[in-house]
């Protein structure tokens, strides 16, 4: 059988007597002409109104695109048809490939939301459980301080323009009057006239006085370095989804729409309904039309390559579990601080605010001076409160929520610069036998296929690109400008140490393999997700496979091992004798693994 009756094609020519097998093959009734296969194609793709189709071929016909000697079974309203259908099909297609992406970085913005609101809820319920069980005497008035703290952590976390320092520093200004008239001085406010002026003088020269030492200074540079990286992974991702918001509202050219419909319609006006692409020419038509979203191709990846990096950093080494969890401590340190120094801390308060009017009732007269060599173990400080660890089954979730993250991710780094590949793969395209070549059926395309992005459009002889989409380019610059503003802010992001994955002895929900990221290994179930595509050369050859098809992460808001709590997590798992147990039990977890 001659290659050009190939079964794929259909003519119109009354010049071959063709076998009932091949006529039944979707070839049109040399004797009648008929345009029954156009009529139904037509129909099927849901073109537009059937009754734009002629019952027989046309000659003469007055075509803008799809021109070609002979019969045609097109007509000029069938051509805007055409346009109007390949413009949906192709931005279709598009989305098929970009919602995948977009659905990895937003739901993966949800889960780590979640997850920082999760260790929040823990680390205020820990802190709370320190103040209700060891400093009941300024617990209830201390309390709505500590929710107004972490209510500032969180909405930091989510990028509002808050400060760590400024709500850890206003948290312990909260803090000082109720510390110095229960704890230091307890009693000092029934002999004094303005409880509120007292409060005030307190809260304001709380930092000249500095009555817990270090720690709120300490506290506060743990949580603004890994609360930090965490917020700007949070704005990164929120950044991904807008670019993907445009990319999904790109505008195809006019030079483009003809293009796509030369490729896809124009063989149907001969009656050839089932030939397709070639794809060399696929390409040049997809490169051409998507030259303008192929610029955003080396920002993305610089964009992609700083997400990793604030995904170790942020939970590289446990760094913002460990941060949130040593609240507590640093808060209990600061009380036992402030209780030791409380005879100079008055002494100081006196001569600013004039508070000691008189000896309270009860008040044993406090030493001279009190350092930190005359405690003793005798001391008649409170020690901290049994404290709740943090369950074991949940312990480095958020590290493994990162790494499920990277791995889907790496697959999308050359998402901008293989659209066009993607979009002229598979069942679209043939790469052998006989194809359509735009002009007609030739057994392999012949011109020269381009490479992707604006500068290499000079040269695409199938779409001329005459100018840039200006909302692509607005998306480029911004992107960009991102990227430069996350580098300037963390210049040091890059040498953040990936975190040391799970010894072979140890396993956690989610994951059953040890190996790094960079390796391209993955979580339980992620190679059955996998759905590869080929990905062709410039040539038109295959060399290799890129994502795409089933999205590897069905419901990547709720990764199968993340578990958001809610309420308080005060009351649900048992607890060991002290902070320092706490402490000393994750040190060692963290140590063996």
């Amino acid at each position: 059988m001659s290659r050009g009756l190939d079964p794929r094609v259909t003519s119109l020519g009354p010049f071959w007597i063709l076998p009932v097998l091949i006529l039944a093959a979707n070839v049109v009734d040399v004797d009648t002409y008929s345009c029954h296969e156009v009529r139904t194609a037509f129909q099927l793709r849901q073109v537009g109104p059937l009754h734009r189709v002629p019952e027989t071929p046309g000659t003469d016909v007055d075509l803008l695109v799809c021109k070609h000697q002979g019969p045609s079974c097109c007509t000029r309203k069938m051509e805007e048809s055409y346009q109007l259908a390949v413009k949906r099909e192709t931005v279709h297609n598009i989305h098929s490939y970009s919602y995948e992406l977009e659905h990895l970085l937003s739901g993966h913005s949800d889960a780590f939301h979640d997850m920082f609101q999760y260790l929040l809820s823990f680390s205020q319920g820990h802190l709370s459980s320190l103040l209700e069980g060891s400093y009941t005497s300024l617990s209830r008035q201390a309390l709505p301080h500590v929710n107004q703290l972490f209510s500032s952590l969180s909405l930091y976390l989510r990028g509002a323009n808050v400060s760590v320092e400024a709500s850890v520093n206003q948290f312990f200004n909260h803090l000082f009057p109720l510390v110095y008239t229960r704890l230091i001085n307890p009693g000092i406010e029934g002999s004094m006239m303005s409880v509120s002026q007292m409060s005030d003088c307190l809260r304001m020269i709380r930092q000249d006085v500095n009555p817990f030492g270090p720690h709120p200074a300490v506290m506060a540079q743990e949580l603004a370095g890994a609360m930090g990286v965490g917020r700007q992974l949070g704005l990164a991702l929120d950044e991904g989804v807008e670019v993907m918001n445009a990319t999904e509202n790109v505008l195809l050219s006019k030079e483009c729409v003809k293009g796509l419909v030369k490729m896809v319609y124009c063989s149907h006006c001969r009656g050839l309904t089932l030939i397709k692409p070639c794809v060399g020419y696929c390409l040049n038509v997809m490169r051409g039309c998507l030259a303008s979203v192929s610029e955003l191709d080396q920002p993305w990846r610089r964009y992609t390559s700083l997400l990793e990096q604030l995904t170790h950093g942020m939970a590289g080494h446990h760094s913002l579990e460990l941060a949130l969890l040593g609240v507590r401590g640093h808060v209990n340190e600061a009380l036992l601080y402030a209780q030791l120094h409380g005879p100079l801390v008055t002494a100081t308060v006196d001569k600013v605010c004039g508070l000691s009017t008189g000896e309270p009732t009860g008040m044993q007269p406090p030493a001279p001076e009190v350092t930190t060599s005359a405690m003793t173990s005798s001391t008649p400080f409170p020690s901290a409160a049994p404290s709740q660890p943090l369950p074991e089954q949940w312990l480095g979730q958020l590290a493994h929520l990162r790494r499920e993250f990277l791995v889907h991710l790496h697959r999308y780094k050359s998402f901008f610069a293989v659209l066009p590949e993607m979009l002229c793969e598979g069942e679209n395209v043939v790469d052998d036998a006989t194809c359509w070549s735009g002009d007609g059926v030739v057994e392999r395309y012949v011109g020269k296929v381009v490479g992707s992005g604006l500068h290499a459009q000079r040269h695409n002889p199938e779409v001329k690109v005459r100018s840039t989409d200006l909302t692509l380019v607005d998306v480029k610059e911004r992107l960009e400008s991102f990227n430069q503003e996350t580098h300037d802010r963390f210049p040091k992001l890059g040498q953040v140490e990936a975190w040391e994955e799970l010894g072979s002895g140890e396993t956690q929900e989610g994951s059953t393999t040890d190996c790094d990221d960079e390796d391209g290994c993955q979580a339980s179930g992620d190679g059955q997700d996998q759905t590869s595509h080929t990905v062709v050369s410039s040539e038109g050859k295959s060399i290799g496979r890129h994502p795409g098809g089933a999205s590897p992460h069905e419901n990547p808001a709720k990764p199968p091992f993340v578990r958001v709590f809610s309420g308080s997590p005060s009351a649900s798992w048992p607890r060991p004798s002290s902070l320092a147990l706490l402490l000393a039990a994750l040190s060692l977890h963290w140590t063996s693994v």
